[in-house]
């Protein structure tokens, strides 16, 4: 069941069959101001409790500009604390960061421009997909005098790998969808004409899976940096609580009663079949 839905002014928000599609609407470059901040923090805020909700694909309406960066009148006029005294991360790195956490897949489909905060925005989603043809990636704040401040410097280097994360803040240059895909920035770039199809097929198919699967999964994976017992030990825990589930338990007897776990069916690709195996278990429960 969903909440009623916070009311926002940069962006626009719709839900369907279990995916929530975000749209950045702030021209004349969706920077990301203070008004889109607030937005961010509300919605982050609302995506937390949708249960209902298994993946969140946000998208802009201008196919020039992902988001431009962050807004640098809004940094010239923030109260800022004393270096020496900063113990804990900023407003907006916690805005930014909730969206790390969230429990749904969260998957960026970028048409133009990101740099400095957007990019950073991006860097905190699960999946990064872009047109090969208009997808540019950047991290200039360094030329600008200063390093990037909303989790480039941490989540770039996890994600690209020391040497690159250097390169990209340090040489501030613009990378193309092909730059970022070789070496991890982008997980896919895809030709335009194909992206909005695939990351639709692509949500459609996570969203029919059980939420409860996708949840403790994605949480065990965002464990793969603590030391390898302790991960373990939470992937361990994570797959009890889903298999647990009756719905889990379910939709294995449905998949050993269709075929699965044999070669006629494990021969093939799997991926329609693993989508209508969703209408299936829900018949064969109904049957029950």
């Amino acid at each position: 069941m969903l909440t009623a839905q916070p009311s926002f002014a940069a962006i626009e928000l719709t839900v369907s069959d279990g995916i929530a599609t975000v749209v950045f609407n702030h021209p004349p470059l969706n920077l990301l101001d203070i008004v889109m901040m607030n937005d961010l923090a509300e919605l982050g805020l609302w995506l937390e409790q949708q249960g209902s909700i298994s993946v969140v694909v946000f998208e802009s309406a201008d196919e020039a500009f992902f988001i431009a960066h962050a807004d640098l009148t809004m940094l010239e006029g923030m109260k800022l604390p004393d270096a020496k005294d900063v113990c804990e991360p900023s407003l907006h790195q916690m805005v930014v960061d909730r969206f790390a956490n969230l429990p749904q897949l969260t998957i960026g489909k970028i048409r133009g421009v990101a740099r400095g905060g957007g990019s950073e925005f991006l860097l905190a989603l699960d999946l990064r997909y872009g047109a090969l043809e208009r997808t540019v990636l950047g991290q200039p704040e360094v030329a600008l005098g200063f390093p990037p401040g909303c989790g480039a410097t941490q989540r770039l280097p996890r994600l690209v790998g020391r040497t690159h994360a250097l390169e990209a803040i340090l040489g501030g240059m613009d990378f193309s969808a092909v730059e970022a895909e070789r070496i991890g920035w982008l997980t896919r770039a895809l030709p335009d004409h194909l992206l909005d199809d695939f990351v639709l097929r692509f949500s459609k198919q996570v969203a029919s899976y059980p939420r409860h699967a996708i949840v403790e999964a994605k949480a065990a994976i965002n464990q793969a940096h603590a030391p390898m017992q302790d991960g373990l030990s939470f992937e361990f825990a994570a797959f009890l609580r889903a298999f647990a589930q009756n719905e889990a338990r379910s939709r294995v007897r449905t998949a050993l009663s269709n075929g699965f776990q044999t070669r006629e069916i494990e021969a093939q690709a799997l991926d329609h079949w693993l989508l209508d195996l969703n209408n299936k278990d829900r018949t064969e429960r109904e049957i029950l």
